[in-house]
């Protein structure tokens, strides 16, 4: 009788705790299908590929240029950004300002055809008149993208759809002084969590704009970690201000980590918990100086380079520690490397990057990662961007002109060299169209600060007004 009594309550009591692991566990969510037709390759989901370091593991690329030139698949009309695509499962992703708005849409990343899009009001205003539109790449995690607005807001959709699931105003949240050209860096999913660069000040601080960015303080938000799942708020650490390198992920001698290279230096953490590792100081003196490549791991060494000051510097972390390997001398003006936004790639124990905080003084080098030593310079090639796949390196300049350049630490060695040009049209347009250029005209305009994106064979490179992509790898029949 007593067992018959109890049966009722126990089957309560059990109803009840499955209730309760059911609200507090993730939303389920519809699998992304597959529109891809290409049959090798990897994804993009991510800015600079699935292993953050502008490396791609595809092979057979088409390097002679001038013989067999890649064959424009199509192209695109974009509106106001920088920022680069991002693809997942046959789909490719962008982020743009058409007008007052902040656009996020999708396209079939083979053919260009608009699958969805989203958009939001933004009047974000650049303080050094650059242009307005969003900075950072959409991020791909199953069905969802998470996009970053040059003005601070953080949205999370659905792949498929582009539904919005939700959104945070970070700028409005946590304090957010503008920075000089608004919020740039790429935030990164690491398991349950997206951990964002935010840069949050105190109420004393509101009151201060960039002209006296020195004087704002941070208030522990420097880097915050969301549910992926709902937006809410999972951790802060650092008092740091946000900068415009994306965050990197790493795993060294088996523990996971991620490195903010911030206003002020390199924040090394534990990305599922926060706990913090070490600070280290690394930015010029100026007022108007920024931190915008993104940190590049091999092994438990970490190199860090910007372009106003101090230049570069190679560190050593393990667990609550960081020591320097070697680092740029302040006191000399010759450096190993002075990165601006644009991310150096290793290869085979040497780095290769773009040199310089301007146009006219860029030069594409190769550095020893050892020890810094300068293997080879090369310059007129202004400021450029680099992938590296197949043992050769594709370079874009900022003019648009595209490089192939053997990866060959000891010398400069280029295979082809080329602009691209018309006779095709124009394709889709996703905004105010620019007119299509006259036979002959390059195709992509100044700026190109975007990197090249190799995916399932299809190169992906972006001007002031244009995405095109190319066949780099044709496929066999």
């Amino acid at each position: 009788m007593f067992a018959r009594q109890q049966l009722p309550l126990v089957a309560l009591i059990s109803f009840l705790l499955s209730a309760v692991a059911s609200a507090q566990s993730p939303p389920a969510e519809a699998q992304l299908k597959d529109l891809g037709t290409r049959k090798t390759g990897v994804d993009w989901p991510i800015f600079l590929g699935p292993t953050q370091d502008s490396k791609s593991s595809e092979t057979g690329i088409i390097t002679k240029w001038s013989a067999n030139k890649p064959r424009i698949v199509w192209q695109a009309n974009l509106g106001t950004g920088y920022g680069a695509p991002t693809i997942s499962k046959g789909r490719l992703f962008q982020f743009e300002r058409i007008g007052d708005s902040a656009r996020v849409y999708s396209l079939n990343a083979e053919t260009g055809k608009e699958l969805w899009k989203y958009e939001y009001p933004t009047d974000y205003s650049d303080y050094f008149g650059y242009n307005n539109g969003p900075r950072c790449s959409p991020a791909i995690d199953g069905n969802r993208v998470y996009a970053y607005g040059a003005e601070g807001m953080l949205t999370c959709l659905t792949a498929d759809a582009g539904k919005l699931i939700w959104q945070v105003d970070t700028k409005k949240d946590f304090g957010v002084v503008q920075n000089f050209f608004g919020v740039g860096s790429t935030p990164v999913i690491e398991g349950d969590l997206l951990i964002v660069m935010v840069g949050g000040s105190p109420a004393d601080s509101q009151s201060l704009g960039a002209g006296n960015l020195d004087r704002v303080e941070g208030d522990g938000s420097g880097i915050v970690a969301f549910d992926k799942f709902t937006g809410k708020v999972k951790y802060k650490l650092t008092d740091e201000l946000a900068s415009y390198a994306s965050l990197k992920l790493a795993t060294i001698n088996g523990r996971r980590w991620c490195f903010s290279f911030s206003r002020g230096g390199l924040v090394g953490f534990e990305p599922k918990t926060g706990k913090l590792d070490f600070e280290y100081p690394w930015r010029a003196k100026i007022l108007e100086s920024v931190n915008a490549a993104m940190p590049v791991v091999v092994g438990d060494q970490v190199f860090i380079s910007e372009t106003y000051g101090p230049g570069s510097s190679l560190l050593k972390v393990a667990p609550g520690t960081s020591e320097i390997v070697w680092k740029d001398d302040d006191r000399r003006r010759q450096k190993a490397m002075m990165t601006h936004w644009n991310t150096p790639v290793h290869h085979d124990g040497y780095l290769y990057g773009s040199s310089g905080r301007h146009t006219e003084n860029a030069e594409l080098r190769c550095i020893d990662w050892k020890t810094g030593k300068v293997k080879w310079s090369e310059p007129g090639l202004t400021r450029s961007s680099l992938l590296y796949a197949d043992g050769h390196f594709i370079c874009q300049a900022e003019y648009g002109q595209l490089i192939v350049f053997k990866a060959n630490p000891e010398k400069y060695d280029p295979v082809s060299v080329v602009e691209l040009t018309p006779p095709q049209a124009a394709g889709p347009a996703f905004g105010p169209a620019p007119k299509a250029p006259a036979a002959g005209k390059v195709l992509l305009k100044y700026p190109c600060w975007a990197a090249p994106i190799l995916s399932h064979g299809l190169l992906y490179v972006r001007g002031d007004d244009r995405l095109i992509c190319l066949e780099l790898i044709p496929e066999k029949s």
